[in-house]
């Protein structure tokens, strides 16, 4: 228990008054917000306010404790609440530097020369509602108690359980062998070749029973009798197929463990790669929850202990202000010196001989008014007395007239630019078909699609610099009317593109580009009972071209980007789940990365008012094998504009990617092998559209 604890036990007899108290915590400005964060934690904050209810009923006072002791132990109690975090070494760091020696120097002030430019430096800061201290969020020492925070042991009791589901999961699940790998067995294991059976025999591996054993010298006699030689052969024939079988049985014992271990290393391994994947999600995930719980916490915290502080400067600012002492000295004309101070709460009064060039006499009293006003009063029965009459000095004051009739004209100092352009634009489409004994035939349906496009775009007033930012989100599902019927996706896209410019001559630029590309949902080969696992998911494919070349942009509806450095690289996050294969990445491998020249066309224009063209192609060719793999992604966009809020779209996208491969088959729908094919996708929504641009806009000095 420290001090102040035990200071406001020592006045537990004064609650009884209970008017002043109510009074207290009625004009206790920092209650509604610090009761919340005392209610919910048992931090800092919990002791800063008892100490500040104990502090204010100090300063409220009581008849039975003298008022200087009063004083004294509330002025030594908030001082030390202060230096807590102004002068010690802690967590806490001083969010305004220039109010740290302000603080500094209201701690001191007592045996310090007046502070009226400290009180006025505070007060500023209390009307700019700024925060005195500060805390980051790792520093919190209590996080444990925080509601919300992942802890380390709960972490690794999740990494335990999820050790222990997928090693159950792991060993239910089929595991299937590729067929390279139990191939050439007879290479990779030593197998027993036909006619070489006996060598298991001499090995002692097995053992030829007594009845098909044969002497290694045949007598004479069972040569020459018939019947004997007979079932000599017989036995040798049985003996042989004996051999054989075994030969067989032991060549399918040692296949069988080998293919065994080959599907448990594939079990092995499939288990460590979803367990490190699943543990290492948990990790991210959770170090994410902590940070947000933790700056949740702290910024609660951080507003209730500058809450308290602004209380505390505020009773102590209210303190040194009453008992600060401004002196005065007023002169009059003959240099007689009358001095008066100024303090709040305490009158004094000064009687001032003020005086003429005929020195002619008035006394005027004056009085102060609190600390920075002072009232002056003419005397009661003055008397004015002229000893020696005087002319009026000849003074022209016209000598102290300024000339103000040729100021100059003021330009301009500052101008307007609007170097950030933000907008995009977002669609959503609808299609519902219903139909019920409809002779010409055909399916009940509904399909979505939801488009969003945003930009962010900085171009310098001169031109010489452009960075153009762009992302589009695309997401279509369509569910026709048949029973059973499941709901399938048309279309997904995630892309982020961002070009950053430099001019080089005329309309040409140096120019670097980064684009990403991949989707959101799982995609299957419909219908899903047939083919229940995914061919594709969430950065399975993810696509990544880093481009560096020269652009031709000669206005804002056309530009052609030509960059023969260019890294293409193809990521499947998921192996386990998606066959990178098809997208061309190694059996072993999840990603490769390909050098190429790439070339990019942009063009849009209003065909009518209310019909506009978009297109974007992009051609990548590979240098390890140019003239046989390359990439072509073209799309076509038409908007009929129907008025402000709706219009109708229609996309034609053609993709055609030399690692992406489709399987291809014969006259009886077998698989013969795989090859690229040319993609299309069409798409066409009649649907709801808003756009939003905006220009950022900002001041430049210009003289």
């Amino acid at each position: 228990m420290n001090f102040f604890e035990v200071h406001l036990l020592n006045h537990n007899f004064y609650f009884k008054k209970t008017a002043i108290i109510n009074n207290i915590i009625t004009n206790f400005a920092f209650s509604t917000k610090a009761k919340t964060i005392v209610s919910m934690f048992s931090g800092s904050a919990k002791y800063i306010s008892i100490l500040l209810v104990g502090l204010l009923i100090n300063f409220y006072g009581f008849s039975q404790v003298s008022e200087s002791k009063k004083m004294n132990e509330t002025l030594e109690g908030g001082i030390n609440i202060l230096k807590k975090y102004f002068y010690e070494g802690n967590n806490w760091h001083v969010a305004q530097p220039s109010v740290k020696n302000d603080v500094r120097g209201l701690i001191n002030f007592i045996e310090d020369d007046p502070i009226d430019s400290i009180l006025n430096n505070l007060n500023k800061s209390f009307s700019q509602n700024e925060y005195f201290v500060i805390r980051l969020p790792e520093n919190v020492s209590d996080s444990l108690i925080v509601p919300g925070y992942y802890s380390y042991n709960k972490v690794e009791k999740e990494i335990e359980n999820i050790g222990i589901y997928l090693q159950e999961f792991y060993r239910k699940k089929k595991i299937v062998v590729p067929v390279n790998m139990i191939s050439d067995l007879d290479q990779k294991i030593n197998l027993i070749p036909k006619e070489k059976g006996i060598q298991l025999f001499i090995d002692s591996i097995y053992t030829i029973p007594e009845h098909l054993q044969i002497p290694e010298v045949i007598p004479d006699s069972l040569l020459n009798s018939p019947e004997d030689f007979k079932q000599l052969v017989k036995t040798d024939s049985l003996r042989n197929r004996y051999i054989e079988q075994k030969r067989l049985m032991y060549n399918d014992s040692i296949t069988s463990v080998y293919i065994d271990s080959v599907i448990t290393d594939i079990r092995n391994k499939q288990f460590s790669e979803d367990f490190n994947f699943r543990v290492k999600n948990l990790t991210d995930s959770v170090k994410i929850n902590n940070y947000q719980i933790l700056k949740s916490y702290n910024d609660l915290v951080i507003s209730a202990v500058n809450d308290s502080i602004y209380l505390i400067l505020n009773t102590l600012l209210e303190y040194a202000d009453f008992i600060d002492t401004t002196h005065i000295s007023i002169i009059n004309l003959t240099g007689d010196s009358t001095d008066i101070y100024f303090q709040k709460g305490i009158e004094r009064f000064k009687r001032v001989w003020l005086k003429n060039e005929q020195n002619d006499s008035l006394s005027i009293l004056v009085k102060n008014r609190g600390k920075r006003s002072m009232q002056m009063l003419i005397d009661d029965g003055v008397t004015f007395s002229r000893y020696k009459p005087k002319e009026t000095k000849n003074f022209n004051f016209r000598t102290l007239e300024k000339d103000f009739g040729n100021f100059a004209k003021v330009g301009n100092i500052y101008e307007i630019e609007t170097p950030w352009k933000i907008g995009g634009v977002g669609n959503v489409g609808l299609t519902q078909t219903y139909l019920q004994n409809w002779k010409k035939g055909g399916q009940s349906a509904i399909a979505s699609l939801m488009v969003l496009k945003g930009f962010a775009n900085y171009s310098r007033a001169d031109g010489k610099i452009k960075w153009e930012n762009s992302a589009e989100i695309r997401n279509g599902w369509i569910r026709t009317g048949e029973k059973d019927s499941e709901t399938q996706k048309n279309d997904d896209r995630f892309e982020l593109t961002s070009r950053y410019s430099v001019s080089a001559f005329k309309k040409w630029y140096y120019s670097a580009e980064f684009n990403f590309e991949t989707q959101f949902f799982k995609g299957y080969k419909y219908p899903t009972e047939d083919h229940p696992d995914p061919i594709s998911a969430f950065m399975a494919p993810s696509k990544t071209f880093i481009k560096l070349g020269l652009e031709y942009k000669p206005n804002k509806n056309f530009s052609m980007l030509f960059s023969p450095l260019t890294v293409k690289n193809v990521y499947v996050r998921d192996t386990v789940l998606i066959d990178q294969i098809k997208f061309g990445v190694e059996p072993d491998r999840k990603s490769f990365w390909e050098p190429g020249l790439n070339a990019d066309l942009r063009y849009k224009t209003n065909i009518t008012d209310d019909i506009s063209y978009q297109t974007k192609y992009k051609m990548f060719i590979n240098y390890k094998e140019p003239f046989r793999k390359f990439d072509i992604n073209w799309e076509n966009l038409f908007i009929v504009r129907l008025n402000d809020y709706f219009n109708i779209r229609l996309m034609v996208h053609f993709i055609y990617d030399d690692n992406v491969l489709f399987p291809i088959y014969d006259e009886n729908n077998t698989q013969i092998g795989e090859e690229p094919k040319l993609q299309i996708k069409e798409l066409m929504t009649i649907g709801f559209a808003y756009k939003i641009n905006r220009n950022v806009m900002k001041s430049k000095r210009i003289r």
